[in-house]
């Protein structure tokens, strides 16, 4: 019965996107709302404030979440490190991705750099519970410039560097269809967190523990990538491209592929993009993608058991190649479906799946909003079983009033554990089950 409630919703829905930035579109806005949050089976009483505003390029978005216990006592997860009351701040950023100039400061819902072939959709803050602030930055001088990544200012995190050149620009090969546009990139992108290169557990008597015992150190990944814009003009574009990444004491891997984009004049916008990946042994594509902070490590103290995606690295024996289809949907600006599966020859443990939705007609009375995640998916059954491997949010709301707006909102997280040094060894799921009441009020 769960598994055809879900499929239900997703198929009604399908990121989560930051909670009402779709509803309003780089307008300014008043956001609040109050409810009851049932975590675990356990009740909170939940109270919200999350303003957005926008002046010209520049944007700063808030997001402040008290959770109460019944008997009056704020919940310990709300603001235990320092980094929880620096997330109040959710975002401040100048401009849009693919803008000459791009900054945002906080909370990284989707990053990205060049075709994705190392970091894609990569996301900070899965768990509310250890919100992160990290920093992307882009400069496009249009002959090169360079893309930057870093996860998180509170600890060693991810860096990531892409920088990239066309150099036939401003010669006489500019002027040439198709090469006179033609790119070339080369990425590094590091994890520097303790946990980042950890394959195996030992008992540690003084700890009274478990601890790491084989530990790498960093891991480093580097790439080299080729764009060739194939055509481009105000309808349709398609742009093709060859990635190669090498994961420094690991192994390498390729792919190919294209992009193709359809404009339908605001009707209808269509974005796709497909991909043949070629994988040597120990190599995984896309290796810093939306569940990494959670992939990364996760230790359970009581039993040793544990996993990581450096493990899943190094038993990346024998995978295969494999294909990567994605689709964005885009229809009279109210209604966006994103979705994308990966899948390998030879892994029956190979599946990436990413869907998403908003639906927010502003002249209607509902909205419905979606995200699901899931990795190292097995077979189609095992696609809508939300366990340790999946990421899942949804929100059906009626509006009674322009500005009022009383949902029912399933979240399927992550809430990290910690050891007696209150260090995050890991992240266990978490249910949340909220009735909502919220207003969001935009500022003309």
């Amino acid at each position: 019965m769960k598994r055809i409630l879900l499929i239900l919703i997703i198929g009604l829905n399908f990121s989560v996107f930051a909670q009402y930035q779709g509803l309003m579109n780089d307008q300014s806005y008043v956001g609040g709302g109050a409810g009851v949050t049932w975590i675990d089976g356990n009740p909170f009483y939940t109270f919200r404030v999350f303003p957005e505003f926008a002046l010209g390029k520049f944007g700063v978005g808030l997001d402040l979440k008290l959770e109460v216990s019944p008997e009056g006592n704020l919940r310990s997860e709300n603001f235990n490190t320092f980094s929880d009351y620096m997330s109040v701040i959710r975002y401040v950023r100048y401009g849009h991705k693919k803008d000459p100039l791009y900054v945002r400061v906080g909370a990284l819902d989707n990053a990205t750099l060049g075709h994705g072939s190392i970091m894609y959709l990569y996301n900070n803050s899965l768990s509310y519970d250890n919100r992160k602030i990290g920093v992307q930055a882009d400069v496009d001088f249009n002959t090169f410039g360079l893309e930057t990544v870093y996860s998180t200012f509170g600890e060693a995190g991810i860096l990531g560097v892409r920088g990239f050149v066309r150099p036939l620009q401003y010669t006489h090969f500019g002027k040439i269809p198709v090469i006179g546009r033609i790119e070339f990139g080369a990425s590094y992108v590091a994890d520097f967190n303790k946990y980042a290169d950890v394959v195996s557990v030992k008992y540690d008597a003084a700890e009274n523990g478990f601890t790491p015992d084989e530990k790498n150190g960093n891991m480093d990944i580097w790439g080299l990538d080729i764009g060739l814009p194939v055509f481009s003009n105000k309808v349709l574009s398609m742009d093709l491209y060859y990635d190669y990444v090498n994961i420094a004491d690991y192994g390498d891997g390729s792919s190919v592929g294209f992009i193709l984009n359809f404009n339908g004049l605001g009707l209808v916008d269509v974005r796709t993009k497909f991909e043949r990946r070629m994988n040597n042994d120990q190599f995984l594509p896309s290796y810093f993608n939306s569940m990494y902070e959670i992939e990364r490590y996760s230790l359970d103290n009581s039993t040793g058991a544990f996993i990581s995606k450096s493990q899943l690295l190094k038993n990346a024996t024998n995978t295969g190649n494999g294909f990567y289809g994605e689709l964005l949907v885009e229809l009279l600006g109210t209604f966006d479906i994103l979705g994308s599966y990966q899948r390998l020859d030879k892994d029956p443990k190979s599946g990436d799946l990413h869907l998403s939705t908003e639906i927010s007609p502003e002249e209607m009375s509902f909205i419905a909003r979606a995200g699901y995640d899931k990795v190292r998916i097995e077979d189609e059954s095992d696609i809508f079983t939300l366990d340790d491997r999946s990421y899942f949010f949804t929100e059906l709301g009626y509006k009674p009033l322009p500005y009022l707006i009383v949902s029912m909102v399933y979240h399927w997280t992550f809430t990290p554990m910690r050891d007696n040094s209150d260090n995050v060894i890991g992240y266990e799921p978490q249910k949340k089950i909220e009735p909502r009441i919220s207003f969001v009020y935009p500022i003309k």
